[in-house]
């Protein structure tokens, strides 16, 4: 099992950027897909952005697509989202999790460790 712990939240006015950070403990990190999915006030948790073990692959949700950017740094056991012209509908509680194996998916259910996820409020 992985631990994971989420920081770089806050609160934030429309067009500014942030930086999530997510730390990982536990089995191999590097061996593992990275997710970021978040869940808005009222709505079902969705994706935002994956990357693969080696950080060769990334994918995106499409309403963050060009403005979110995800990466990892395997020897420091993190992955980043940065995200920037941030929009008031980013705002939710934003999440990390490791994925089964070492492939970047889409699908909530191919990740198996949770953080406990950040705060994002995004202000218009």
């Amino acid at each position: 099992q992985v631990q994971l712990v989420e920081s770089g939240g806050g609160l934030v006015q429309a067009g500014a950027s942030l930086r999530l950070s997510c730390a990982a403990s536990g089995r191999t990190f590097n061996n593992y897909a990275m997710g970021w999915f978040r869940r808005a006030p009222g709505k079902e948790r969705e994706f935002v952005a994956a990357i693969s073990w080696s950080g060769g692959t990334t994918l995106y949700a499409d309403s963050v697509k060009g403005r979110f950017s995800i990466s990892r740094n395997n020897a420091e056991n993190t992955v980043y989202l940065q995200m920037n012209t941030l929009k008031p509908e980013d705002t939710a509680v934003y999440y990390c999790a490791t994925g089964l194996d070492g492939r970047a998916t889409m699908t909530e259910h191919d990740y198996i460790d949770w953080g406990q996820g950040t705060q994002v409020a995004v202000s218009s």
